[in-house]
């Protein structure tokens, strides 16, 4: 589906405007798959490794063809679709050090060696002793500029991911009621994701309530509640479609809402539509935040918006740029990101939104298409 040749390409031209010689990448990272199409294994709460795991991954450099270097285990039980005919493989008892210096220095003379943000700090050493006078950098400031301007398939694949969730969300919402618990609802969308066809959850799925009936904040998201009336019930969940991530999100209220909390859902919405109307090429990612949280100060509840508005997503549910003040990347055609306003009060009201957008010539378009309002069972 992806040309990966062409990605590798303009990756090479980046690294010859940087001066950047090679660039090592590990077999976990997103910036492998989006660039080799070698699939990631799913993440484990806890780390799964094998002997010589740290050698796990493959070397970049224009005038060679990609170079794996995977430990036995990995090419027999976690390579599912096979390996590149241009691996190198290391068994148990070998000579990880010897073998893997050797794939390193058959690229001669290399002044500046790009290292994968995610690589593990035992394989950065080992690249440092490979090549002791070379400068070590952040390679994910070379890759990251390509995979934040989606392709075409690319929101397709993205499209189908927010879909999927979408109708999970459908498929749940009666479900919402008295005496049903958090883990209940929790469980529902994860076993209805993967039915659905998703490949795994983008992110630990989350389920909770917040109100006038406990002091629960946003963080709290590990119990497994009966649902009581007179409170919001968040959401926060996503899907995965071939590598990409959905990141989705909605608050619906049991029982009959009260004036307060109309009035600060409005406002929540309020705040997700004035940052979408925000979104233009060109404009800074920043913008987009303080048009989101300016809704919410001017409606009194600023102290209660307590993170950045959003982040892009793609490969990974959390990608650079962010949607925070800090962050003053311009927009362009392409970006796909969250806008996530929220309002989490603990003890008084709690609710969010959030969809991913992306970046068209004349504005920002959700790719999720599930209603934002208000729902109360």
């Amino acid at each position: 589906m992806f040309d990966y040749q062409d990605r590798q390409k303009r990756l090479y031209e980046i690294m010859d405007r940087e001066g950047v010689d090679l660039i090592f990448i590990p077999k976990h990272s997103a910036d492998m798959d989006y660039l080799t199409g070698t699939e990631r294994r799913v993440t484990t709460f806890g780390n799964v490794a094998y002997t010589h795991h740290w050698v796990a991954g493959v070397f970049l450099h224009r005038h060679h063809k990609p170079q794996f270097v995977l430990p036995r285990m990995i090419v027999e039980f976690d390579s599912p679709a096979g390996v590149d005919g241009n691996t190198v493989v290391v068994s148990e008892q070998d000579d990880a050090v010897s073998i893997f210096n050797a794939v390193a220095k058959s690229y001669g003379h290399v002044k500046k060696i790009g290292v994968s943000a995610r690589t593990w700090s035992e394989t950065t050493l080992h690249i440092m002793n490979a090549f002791p006078d070379a400068t070590v950098v952040n390679a994910e400031e070379l890759v990251n500029p390509l995979r934040r301007i989606k392709s075409p398939e690319e929101l397709a694949l993205m499209a189908q991911s927010c879909d999927l969730v979408d109708a999970v969300l459908g498929a749940v919402q009666s479900k919402v009621n008295l005496g049903v618990t958090e883990l209940d609802l929790k469980s529902e969308i994860n076993f209805q994701m993967n039915e659905s066809g998703s490949r795994t959850e983008s992110f630990d799925t989350a389920v909770w309530s917040m109100g006038p009936k406990n002091n629960r904040d946003a963080s709290d998201r590990r119990t497994s509640n009966p649902l009581v009336d007179n409170m919001g019930v968040s959401f926060d969940f996503g899907a995965v479609i071939d590598g990409y991530c959905s990141d989705f999100g909605r608050t619906i209220y049991v029982g009959d809402p009260n004036e307060e909390y109309q009035f600060v859902y409005d406002l929540v919405m309020q705040a997700q539509a004035a940052g979408i109307a925000a979104v233009k090429p060109g404009a800074l990612a920043s913008d987009v935040h303080n048009a989101t949280r300016q809704v919410i100060v001017d409606g009194g509840y600023g102290d209660w918006f307590r993170h950045r508005t959003g982040h892009c997503i793609g490969l990974d549910v959390h990608e650079f740029p962010f949607i925070s003040e800090e962050d003053h990347t311009p927009l362009e055609v392409g970006m796909t990101f969250t806008i996530e306003p929220s309002v989490f009060w603990p003890g008084r009201v709690g609710v969010r939104v959030e969809d991913v957008i992306v970046v068209e010539e004349y504005g920002g378009r959700k790719l999720n298409q599930f209603t934002t309002d208000l729902i109360a069972n």
